[in-house]
């Protein structure tokens, strides 16, 4: 029906789907393409619908974190979550995306739009096609989505009760994320900047177990403030990637917390109680304020050139627009500017602001925010700028004049006897910024079947949100939240998939962090087989919050979920002390969870380079093993201290050759070669 016009939805705002393309693909395989939109409106789709011979009655509707495109199947979220169009097809579905109604990154004026709204409408025209395509019948539908995609992912399956009938929302947040994560993270990283690599090796295995040592007071204060938040100690040991890419992200929020709240940067550096109206010497040393220049304006198509690292606002900002990637300045000054505000001082875009995500080489990198990003694209060479981090700096400890109710008891660490310690402002800002990544506030009701998959070294969305969402859904459900909902918790996963970087430090990323996509998919697999035949996936995991930080239990069998565990030990303990070309003896052990498949294959990484160059060998091929035992040996033929990784793999029916549903962890050691 190309070029042809209906008329079926109930939402008044999205009456009448056009589609302009349909067209048979057969890259990355067959498939048939279908794209259109809805008449009057800026919301787009596209459907990627399987052969017949392929088609088992379902669909599956990633959301993006960010709306804006229509178009991250193929690349964007093949690259987060694995090959979405072949996933969806193999597990007998076809695929369904949307840019969330907007060409924008940022919300407007009505964020139902994104929140469910558009997905809501998307869905339910994808169901027309597929009934004239494959005959009549309502396929069953499943959304997923991660991060600010969890948020609409559960606003959508607690708001459209009659157009999915399973989730599965991964690394998700709380209606309290929003802006204090990021808070309380950027304070630490200003504090601890030059104190990490103590802070991990202390927590590398074989280390001393103790992070706090040879801290200052207001360090140890910082560190211990970010880890009763959440933040998981772990994940330090990504403190470069983490600031640059959070700051980004902070810095799209920071525009809205002026808004709303814009008596705060003035009383924080003024009233009592505030930490800027009493500073510390490194509050004091940590501020910047300097007018200069532009001498280049790099918009993000030369950015990308130039394989700089540009911001999320940077890249997905504005779909139909480029938008400012990095400024080079006549004379940056001294101090970290990260977070700055850049305050534009003349020409087209004056009184404009963005903000500093990091400085690399000759080019500060920018984001920005909603209030400011439509007059970006004025911004010239010669055009005067202020750089001021006052705002930044402010920001970093928000968190402590937010306290919200008792249900997020993270935040109890800022009352003494019941009463706040610090004078707090006159609205908690989380429910606000939720409201408006969502379109509605995380509630737990929902009707049909959902699987949350979140990550214990989650940098972001920090494990005990997910905590916090099942106990509304407990609420909702009572005795009954085991007839509806898992928590599986997927250990040494962090927000992102960790990616290849043969040029970057060693130990590398991939031998200290694996990639919850094949949780994602299998608890997929799973939903679905629980809506549509009744069959229940394996319990969530067990798991307590202490102090912040969810603990899991050591063995596989008590631990329950679908990850295999890992035990690593060289020569016999988590670290062995060796000379050059002494043999050491790695054993491991790899157990799967009951009910959660076999393992299907291990690998070795000794050096630390992350591309596991060594398979292990089970014997016999023929055998599906639950519990696995593996021996190696190598030696090293340079000093210094290595961080041997044993990956293991494991998949639900045992497919050692199949790409979709492999289920991963590690185990690490130290190994010190003199």
């Amino acid at each position: 029906m190309s070029g042809a016009a209906a008329s079926y939805s109930i939402d008044p705002m999205y009456q009448t789907a056009y589609v302009d393309v349909d067209e048979w693909r057969d890259e990355p395989l067959r498939y048939r393409y279908v794209h259109g939109g809805f008449e009057g409106t800026d919301l787009r789709f596209s459907l990627y619908f399987p052969p017949a011979e392929r088609y088992e009655g379902r669909f599956f509707h990633p959301l993006m974190p960010i709306s804006g495109t229509e178009h991250a199947a193929p690349s964007l979220l093949a690259g987060m979550i694995g090959r979405t169009i072949e996933f969806a097809h193999g597990s007998g579905g076809y695929l369904v995306e949307s840019n969330q109604g907007r060409t924008v990154m940022f919300p407007g004026d009505d964020s139902t739009i994104a929140g469910f709204r558009a997905s809501a409408a998307t869905a339910r025209y994808s169901r027309v096609l597929a009934a004239e395509m494959y005959g009549d019948h309502r396929p069953y539908g499943y959304v997923y989505g991660g991060s600010g995609g969890a948020y609409k992912t559960i606003s959508c399956f607690e708001n459209c009760p009659d157009v999915w009938d399973g989730a599965v929302p991964f690394v998700h947040g709380s209606p309290i994320s929003m802006p204090n994560l990021f808070t309380v993270q950027a304070h630490a990283i200003r504090i601890l900047r030059h104190k990490f690599p103590g802070i991990v090796d202390a927590l590398e295995p074989g280390g001393s177990g103790d992070m706090f040592a040879g801290l200052t007071n207001e360090e140890r204060d910082a560190l211990a403030e970010v880890t009763r938040m959440g933040f998981p100690p772990a994940a330090w040991f990504d403190v470069e990637r983490i600031a640059h890419g959070y700051t980004g992200v902070f810095s799209s929020l920071i525009d809205n917390i002026v808004r709303w709240d814009p008596e705060y940067f003035d009383d924080f550096w003024t009233v009592p109680g505030y930490l800027g109206a009493n500073p510390t010497d490194s509050l004091a040393r940590s501020r910047v304020r300097h007018t200069t220049t532009i001498k280049k304006v790099v918009m993000s198509a030369e950015a990308a050139e130039l394989g700089l690292p540009m911001s999320m606002a940077a890249m997905f900002g504005d779909s139909e627009a480029e938008l400012p990637a990095a400024f080079q300045i006549e004379d940056l000054p001294e101090g970290d500017l990260r977070g700055s505000s850049l305050i534009l001082t003349s020409g087209a875009a004056a009184g404009h602001v963005l903000y500093v995500v990091g400085v690399i080489g000759d080019n500060v990198m920018t984001g920005f925010g909603e209030a400011h990003f439509k007059a970006l694209a004025a911004i010239r060479a010669g055009d005067d700028v202020q750089i001021d981090n006052s705002v930044y700096l402010a920001a970093q400890t928000y968190h402590r004049h937010q306290i919200p109710s008792p249900e997020y008891p993270v935040w109890e660490q800022f009352r003494a006897n019941g009463w706040p310690v610090y004078p707090q402002r006159r609205e908690v800002m989380g429910p606000r910024f939720a409201r408006q990544g969502a379109g509605s506030i995380q509630s737990g009701r929902f009707a049909g079947k959902m699987i949350v998959v979140e990550a214990l070294m989650d940098e972001a969305a920090v494990p005990w949100q997910a905590d916090w969402y099942r106990s509304r859904v407990e609420d909702a459900l009572g005795p009954r939240i085991d007839d509806s909902y898992r928590l599986w918790f997927v250990e040494h996963a962090m927000h992102t998939a960790p990616a290849d970087d043969p040029a970057g430090p060693r130990p590398a990323r991939t031998t200290r962090v694996v990639s919850y996509a094949g949780v994602l998919q299998q608890a997929l697999r799973d939903v679905s087989a629980w809506v549509e035949r009744g069959i229940a996936p394996p319990p969530s995991t067990t798991y307590n919050v202490v102090d912040g930080q969810v603990r899991v239990p050591g063995g596989a069998a008590a631990r329950r979920g679908i990850q295999p565990v890992v035990r690593l030990r060289a020569n016999g303990s988590d670290r062995a002390d060796v000379r050059v070309g002494e043999e050491v003896e790695f054993s491991g052990v790899i157990e799967v969870p009951p009910g959660a498949g076999t393992v299907v294959h291990a690998e070795w990484d000794f050096e630390g380079a992350g591309d596991y160059p060594q398979t292990q060998s089970f014997g016999d091929t023929d055998c599906a093993y639950s519990e696995v035992t593996v021996v190696a040996r190598h030696a090293f033929a340079e000093p210094g201290t290595y961080f041997p990784a044993l990956r293991a793999t494991s998949q639900r029916q045992g497919d050692a050759t199949t790409a979709f549903a492999r289920v991963q962890n590690l185990g690490r050691v130290r190994v010190v070669v003199t």
